[in-house]
């Protein structure tokens, strides 16, 4: 369970993510916050490309971000866009990097524009992720 102050203060850093992205195709800026079991906070954006299918989500750009800084036990993540109107929902893809980096009950706190938020755990999302064989996570 997060305290409503850590859950702001995550959003707050979303918010401030999403300053930081490059998104000139789609004009849809994303940040996000990872926050770490040990309290630290790693940020991402979302990166396009004009080959599209090579951009980065935020999500995943936080992630990855935090497993190369050495971090690999994760709490929560807050996820914003200045362009959301309804609460931001992660991609297929970055629900099927964090169930690979995280767990059932990990929590999403999902913002709109306003930044007001839901929160949601990874299973609520993404109930049947595709499994890693032989648990590749527990290798970090």
């Amino acid at each position: 369970m997060l305290d409503l102050h850590v859950k702001q203060f995550l959003i707050q850093e979303a918010i401030a993510s999403s300053k930081q992205s490059y998104s000139p195709y789609s004009g849809f800026a994303v940040g996000a916050a990872l926050l770490s079991k040990s309290g630290e906070v790693t940020r991402g954006a979302n990166i396009e490309n004009i080959s599209f299918g090579l951009s980065n989500c935020a999500e995943r750009t936080a992630v990855y971000t935090a497993l190369t800084s050495g971090l690999s036990d994760f709490k929560a993540i807050a996820i914003y866009s200045p362009s959301a109107q309804e609460h931001l929902q992660p991609c297929g893809a970055c629900r099927q990097v964090l169930a690979e980096f995280t767990h059932p009950d990990f929590i999403l706190l999902l913002a709109n524009k306003n930044g007001d938020f839901i929160e949601k755990t990874l299973q609520e999302i993404f109930p049947m992720s595709f499994s890693s064989l032989g648990n590749a996570k527990s290798s970090l």
